[in-house]
Parts: structure tokens; C-alpha cells; sequence
């Protein structure tokens, strides 16, 4: 599915292309399946700091399976079950990605799950844990918490000990952030009155992927060192914050560009799966998955995105599971 224009979702087009070959250092992967991701849906409209020359192959995270290696990768195999994430190419049957970010599934989850971790699960481990150095027992405001990448910071929290306090803009939404095992739903209007009088002390982190209008009531919940740590702004404005907030109440805003950090430092991402294996392994790490939909319905999974109803992750089906051709559209 490669995009044509940026006119939106709609600029998307099934085509057929060569296969791509592994240069040095780079891995071959038979898609099974292709996370949908919102920056996505901003390329799509040309609204994306990264907007590659069109046309070009939409995609940044698959599950599939190890198709050929390319000069000078060890550590991988043939056949071997993995996830990979790359700047674009993944809504394909075929994508070539580094090494440095393939990464080995565990047997015990499945490659549509696996398809709906690399992106938000590596984000919200960098947020979390490196920029905003969560310890046990600490709170977590986690804003927009039944999306995608909300769903694994609620996740990813609560398996490195946090207590966490979901904001949602609806009750369908609140029992699944419920479901994932936060402490508290609260409901985005009036959110800090709600959440002042369940824990008036505050929380030690918001993680914040939304932006907008909230940001400075999010402010208003931390605790004195507390931080605020901003991930995106799906609403679509940006905040401004007036400094002298952070001086009177000794609070901090950490920005999380976990893309960014990448730049020079390619290890990362193996050292962030290491960290997560233990919770993938044992199923604390287990995306929601909204919606299964066929490849060549990803003008349909961006709009999805787009309507702001998803709870969880959307993924289009390319082998499958058994690696075969086949597609198929499931409402969870």
C-alpha cells in the first residue's frame, strides 16, 4: 500500500513493486502482519515531521518471519519468529529492516500481537523507565490510555510497579483501561478535580500523548518532583507552558522523542526488548488489539484512527498467522 499524495488516507494505493533485497546489515521479513500507527495517518495528510518522498510504502512496525539475511547479521536465522520496525515499508508482503531493529518474538505470543508492540511498546518503555525513571509503587497519569500507544504505557507501567490513573473520553473506553489493571478511569472533562480528590497528593508522572487544551490541568496533578513527560499531541495543538509552574512547584516536563534518541545510539532498541521480555514472555504485555482488517483496507484502519474510537491497536492482516495468504476483519 504505498501513498500517492497527501491528500489523507484516501491517497493510499495497492500496487505491485519489485521485492526488496537485504543490503549489509539488514534483514528481509515476510510481513504477517503491519501495525497502524497515528504518525501514519499524519504522513498520509503531510503532517509529519519524517515525510519521505512519494510514492513511497506506508508502515513503520511488522510481525512476520525471517526471509534472508543480509551481509554481516548474526544473531538471526531463517525462519525465526520476529518484529521489526522501520521508518516505512511495512504495509507490504515484504520489507527490508536494520538489524539492530529486528527483534525475536516470544512463541508464546502471537504475531498479530506482535505486530501492535514495537513502536508503542518501546516508546512507552523509553518514556517510563528512562526518561521519566518510574520506580515501584510510584503513580502514573497516563492521558488517552485506551489507545494504542496509551494502552502500553498503562501496560508497561503496571508491570514495572506503577499505579496508574487512566484518563479516557468515554465509559466503553474506561473498561478497557480497566481491563489492562489501572488503579483508576477518569473521564478526560474535569479530569483534575477527579483526580485531586482520589489521590490529593498528586501523581509522580503524567505520560501525555495528547496534548492540547489538558496540559497545563496536568501540570496541576503532579506532585512537588513530579514530571510531566510529553509523547505527541493527537489533538492536535501544541501547549505552551509558562515556566515560572515548574519553579513554584519544582516540577518537571521531559520531552520523549523515542525516535529521536535512536540517532547514533542502534543498540537501544535490542537493550529496551531485553528489558521488556521478562512481561512479554509471562503475558503482562499484551496489546489490545481493536481491529484486524486486510491489507488493502489500510485507507480504512488510518480512518479508524483518525475517528478517535479505537481502544487499543488496529493491524492489517498480510500472511497471517501460518505465513499464508489470507485476510480476514475482526471486531474485539
Amino acid at each position: 500500500m504505498q501513498l500517492s499524495a497527501t491528500d489523507g488516507p484516501g491517497s493510499l494505493e495497492l500496487r505491485d513493486i519489485e521485492t526488496p533485497s537485504p543490503g549489509p546489515g539488514e534483514v528481509l521479513i515476510d510481513v504477517a502482519y503491519a501495525g497502524v500507527t497515528f504518525p501514519e495517518l499524519l504522513q498520509s495528510r503531510g503532517q509529519y515531521q519524517m515525510q519521505p518522498p512519494l510514492p513511497y510504502t506506508v508502515g513503520s512496525e511488522v510481525s512476520g518471519a525471517v526471509r534472508e539475511l543480509g551481509e554481516g547479521v548474526t544473531g538471526l536465522s531463517v525462519g525465526d519468529r520476529v518484529v521489526g520496525a522501520a521508518n516505512i515499508g511495512a504495509y507490504a508482503e515484504s520489507i527490508v529492516v536494520p538489524a539492530a531493529s529486528v527483534l525475536p518474538l516470544p512463541e508464546a505470543v502471537s504475531l498479530s500481537a506482535g505486530a501492535g508492540m514495537p513502536m508503542n511498546l518501546l516508546t512507552a518503555d523509553f518514556a517510563l523507565r528512562v526518561r521519566g525513571r518510574l520506580e515501584p509503587g510510584q503513580t502514573v497519569l497516563v492521558h488517552g490510555a485506551a489507545g494504542g500507544l496509551g494502552s502500553a504505557l498503562v501496560q508497561v507501567a503496571r508491570a514495572y510497579g506503577g499505579e496508574v490513573v487512566g484518563v479516557v473520553s468515554t465509559e466503553e473506553k474506561a473498561d478497557t483501561v480497566r481491563s489492562l489493571g489501572a488503579s483508576h478511569v477518569v473521564l478526560a472533562e474535569r479530569f483534575k478535580d477527579t483526580v485531586k480528590d482520589l489521590l490529593p497528593g498528586g501523581v509522580d508522572l503524567v505520560a501525555d500523548p495528547v496534548g492540547g487544551d489538558r496540559f497545563t490541568d496536568s501540570l496541576r496533578t503532579l506532585k512537588t518532583f513530579g514530571t510531566l513527560l510529553v509523547l505527541g499531541f493527537t489533538a492536535g495543538s501544541i501547549p505552551e507552558v509558562k515556566v515560572n509552574r515548574l519553579l513554584l512547584n519544582n516540577i518537571s516536563v521531559a520531552g520523549v522523542g523515542w525516535g529521536a534518541a535512536l540517532a547514533g545510539r542502534p543498540e537501544m532498541v535490542a537493550t529496551q526488548w531485553d528489558t521488556l521480555w521478562p512481561h512479554l514472555s509471562s503475558g503482562a504485555l499484551d496489546p489490545v488489539i481493536h481491529s484486524v482488517l486486510p491489507l488493502e483496507r489500510a485507507q480504512e484502519a488510518l480512518e479508524l484512527i483518525d475517528s478517535r474510537s479505537v481502544r487499543g491497536k488496529v493491524v492489517l492482516e498480510v500472511r497471517g498467522e501460518t505465513g499464508g495468504a489470507g485476510a480476514h476483519d475482526q471486531q474485539t
